[in-house]
């Protein structure tokens, strides 16, 4: 019998796989998704991850619950993470004359540039990472019961079309032929099983995973803020985005009053 973060985690990976399509076949409309999911992320964040995190771990480091100061390392460990990788080098294209790796490809000139071309690479390795650690917060989170494993697979499962839908489309604005972005989103989609797939080996306990549930709360913080709305807003910044994304965070409210 599958266990139950597997088969939570396959949902993850059909998100991306889906992304990956959109990617490759619509490239338009996307805004929408994209505004729901990070609506979903950020009321999943304050309404359930640091609430969660800071009930069960009550310790202090000079006057500061460590929950949050996980919270506040997870934010700032995926900012250095795409930093270092430069997928967001092309975010500043919006407002100067940079390049941006979820515009479409033809308004740049990089595919004959070796250096670059790797970079492509970097980036969507680093979002295959950034998959598995989904996959394992879905196992981690599931063994906490309650609420916390229902919204964290809802938060993972929604985001991860943005990952299938990005992971495709760095590959294809760095100079990378199709089959390579096919290889990458499959990559990408496989990883929140391998990820969910370890946690099926040993029981975390409620301390670490008080600490794990605020570092990852900060990730997801991060991916809403920094990298999903900008990317919703910025080819069709329209009410109906914006009302997405409140209908994401009143979502979340919901399933967690329900649920609770």
């Amino acid at each position: 019998m599958v266990a139950a973060p597997v088969l939570i985690a396959a949902g993850a990976t059909a998100t991306t796989l889906l992304g990956g399509w959109v990617a490759h076949h619509v490239g338009d409309r996307r805004h929408l998704v994209l505004g729901l999911t990070a609506g979903l992320m950020l009321g999943i964040v304050g309404f359930d991850l640091l609430p969660e995190a800071l009930e069960t771990n009550e310790t202090e480091a000079f006057g500061v619950p460590v929950p949050l100061l996980l919270f506040i390392g997870g934010f700032h460990v995926l900012h250095i993470m795409e930093r270092c990788v430069a997928i967001h080098r092309a975010h500043e294209e919006e407002y100067g004359p940079h390049s941006h790796p979820f515009s479409p490809p033809h308004h740049h000139d990089h595919a004959a540039s070796g250096p670059v071309h790797g970079l492509g690479i970097a980036a969507a390795g680093a979002l295959v990472g950034h998959s598995f650690l989904d996959g394992f917060a879905i196992g981690a989170a599931t063994q906490t019961g309650g609420t916390t494993g229902t919204v964290v697979a809802i938060a993972v499962i929604s985001h991860d079309f943005a990952d299938g839908f990005n992971t495709f489309t760095i590959t294809q604005l760095y100079g990378h032929d199709r089959r390579r972005g096919v290889a990458l989103v499959a990559a990408d989609a496989a990883a929140p099983l391998a990820g969910a797939s370890v946690t099926l080996a040993f029981t975390i306990s409620e301390h670490i995973l008080s600490i794990f549930l605020g570092f990852f709360a900060g990730f997801l913080l991060y991916l809403a803020t920094s990298d999903i709305l900008p990317e919703a807003h910025s080819p069709h910044p329209t009410r109906a985005t914006l009302l997405f994304t409140i209908a994401g965070v009143a979502f979340t409210w919901l399933v967690i009053g329900l649920a609770s």
